[in-house]
């Protein structure tokens, strides 16, 4: 039997690597003489960049970079097999989880420290970015990253705005003739799985906002701020990026990348699992196993494990899935390619408990879930 295992990283507990590796040795107490292929997956969230460089044989990069508050702060990007391609992953250096709760301020909250990491790539040769955009503490549409890598943005006495989305409400002109000439001759691969546009009730600020700390006045006066960047930006490079699904992502970095550069908005998953080169090895397999931290009905909005049972149905593999907990509505996922679903919990335990001891936890439940299918009835 040819078995392919692809994972994804159980939040907080192990990478995707160490569940596939759990998983392959309970496959082999069952069947010890199958096939086994081991390609983690990720869905441009948590995990993204190791997948991707693990991988193609890649290299993490360590660097320094400012978080949203300008506090210099250690970090890393990924170098992919290919030599042209790097993976700047957004809450890697931005995110809410590198800076404390007491000192969060999405007013001022910037992107610049992403906009230093990829002039760091730049340098090396990197033409070509992968930039999953989750997870970031910003709100200033992608304004600071566009500031440090030149652009100008002006105020009507043609002064630099100030840092974070409050400092759009006075932006007035755009001036991109500072702007980094390599940024023009590069490509670049937005990693989203959110299609909320910039603006209004379902925007950037109205959506993600209150994550980040932002009180209902303060959503007010980002959403403005960045309706006013928008149209801005639309009166002078002549692009409409409004409305545009996903260009509320990460505080509206997906809207700034849009606009000023070759930038293509795409499912994370999507992205992840046509590097992998996945669905040949799907195409090659008697079962397919997947797995997540937890299933449930958010799980079929383009999480990795329904991306994978996708392409499995094209060529009728069955597909079970290994979840650390089942939540409300994880049934859904039947009707999305995934044909049974098991969860490590094989005793009442704090969920602590299970985070302690995930990777023997993942051995029984893959074993057992093998063994169901090993029956013949």
């Amino acid at each position: 039997m040819k078995i392919l295992i692809s994972p994804q990283q159980f939040k907080e507990s192990l990478t995707g690597s160490e569940i596939a590796d759990s998983m392959e040795k309970g496959i082999l107490k069952v069947w010890p003489n199958s096939t086994i292929k081991k390609i983690p997956v990720a869905d441009g969230g948590d995990g993204t960049l190791e997948t991707l460089v693990s991988n193609s044989n890649g290299e993490i990069k360590s660097t320094i970079a400012d978080n949203s508050n300008f506090e210099k702060i250690k970090t890393e990007w990924g170098a992919l097999g290919d030599k042209k391609t790097a993976v700047i992953e957004v809450a890697r250096v931005i995110g809410l989880s590198k800076i404390s709760v007491n000192k969060r301020n999405v007013m001022k909250a910037s992107s610049y420290g992403i906009g230093s990491v990829f002039k760091e790539a730049l340098d090396q040769g990197y033409r070509s970015f992968i930039v999953p955009v989750g997870g970031s503490a910003t709100n200033d549409g992608g304004a600071g990253l566009l500031q440090a890598l030149g652009v100008s943005l002006k105020n009507k006495s043609g002064k630099e705005i100030g840092y974070g989305g409050q400092g759009l409400q006075n932006l007035e002109k755009i001036d991109i003739s500072g702007l980094d000439e390599r940024m023009l001759n590069s490509n670049i691969m937005v990693a989203c799985d959110v299609n909320n546009p910039l603006c209004g009730p379902r925007g950037a600020s109205s959506i993600y906002g209150p994550q980040k700390g932002a009180t209902f006045e303060q959503v007010q006066i980002l959403d403005q701020a960045l309706s006013k960047f928008s149209e801005i930006i639309k009166r002078d490079l002549g692009k409409d990026v409004a409305d545009i699904p996903g260009a509320g992502a990460s505080g509206g970095i997906g809207a700034g990348l849009m606009a000023f550069f070759s930038s293509e908005l795409r499912l994370g998953s999507d992205i992840v699992l046509e590097i992998l080169g996945i669905e040949k090895h799907i195409a090659e397999s008697d079962l397919i196993i997947v797995g997540e931290g937890q299933v449930d009905r958010s799980t079929v909005f383009n999480k990795s494990p329904v991306a994978v049972s996708r392409i499995a149905k094209k060529y009728n593999k069955p597909v079970i899935c290994i979840a650390g907990s089942l939540g409300a509505g994880f049934k859904e996922v039947h009707s999305h390619g995934i044909d049974a679903v098991f969860s490590l919990l094989n005793r009442p335990m704090s969920l602590q408990s299970a985070m302690n001891d995930t990777a023997r936890l993942v051995e029984i439940a893959t074993e057992q879930a093998c063994r169901s299918i090993s029956i013949n009835i």
